[in-house]
């Protein structure tokens, strides 16, 4: 995931370098700045998480209560309404289950900003009997807009829905991702 932040931030540093050359003035440069300080931000409190990880503490780490944060920032980033919902009666999650919710959404949120061009986002996590259930979905209108995950050729180096898949079988649940009339949908079950 640290990669991720940084290569966002990478990204962004390169839009505001070349806003600065091409319009020092334009207002867009403030906030290509702004989003890479908060990617850099995010960056280095996901290595404080490692860190703290590799040192078992499994309480620091990031669970379902953030999700909203996440939604928010996507949004903050890149201006596009992402919506968070949860459904079923709130419990306590394992620590290992509640890392995984919070790796796979940030993950499908990092895949729609990097290979689609959607018009909204919605985050929905369930609470269901034995189980928790969280879809991240992607949707554009109209339909299939351009999409990397949709069909087309993948950058090299992404590794990120085999990496969700794995994170799932790990905890005995299962991960689908694919394609949908309006996008793309990320489906992540497990028991809990």
């Amino acid at each position: 995931m640290l990669a991720h932040s940084l290569s966002g931030l990478v990204v962004q540093m390169e839009g505001a370098r070349i806003l600065a050359a091409a319009a020092p003035g334009d207002a867009r440069l403030r906030a290509a700045v702004d989003r890479a300080h908060r990617l850099a931000k995010s960056g280095l409190e996901e290595a404080r998480q490692a860190i703290g990880m590799l040192r078992d503490a499994d309480d620091e780490l990031p669970g379902p209560d953030r999700l909203p944060e996440l939604a928010s920032g996507f949004t903050a980033d890149t201006g596009i309404p992402c919506r968070f919902e949860q459904g079923g009666e709130y419990r306590e999650l394992p620590p290992a289950v509640r890392l995984a919710l919070y790796r796979v959404t940030q993950e499908a949120l990092t895949n729609a900003r990097r290979h689609a061009r959607p018009d909204e986002v919605d985050v929905s996590l369930d609470y269901l009997p034995g189980a928790v259930a969280l879809t991240v979905e992607d949707i554009a209108m109209p339909p299939l807009k351009v999409s990397v995950l949709a069909g087309e050729p993948a950058a090299p180096g992404g590794y990120g829905l085999a990496g969700m898949r794995e994170r799932a079988g790990l905890l005995g649940g299962v991960l689908d991702a694919g394609p949908t009339e309006t996008g793309f949908r990320v489906r992540l079950r497990v028991p809990a």
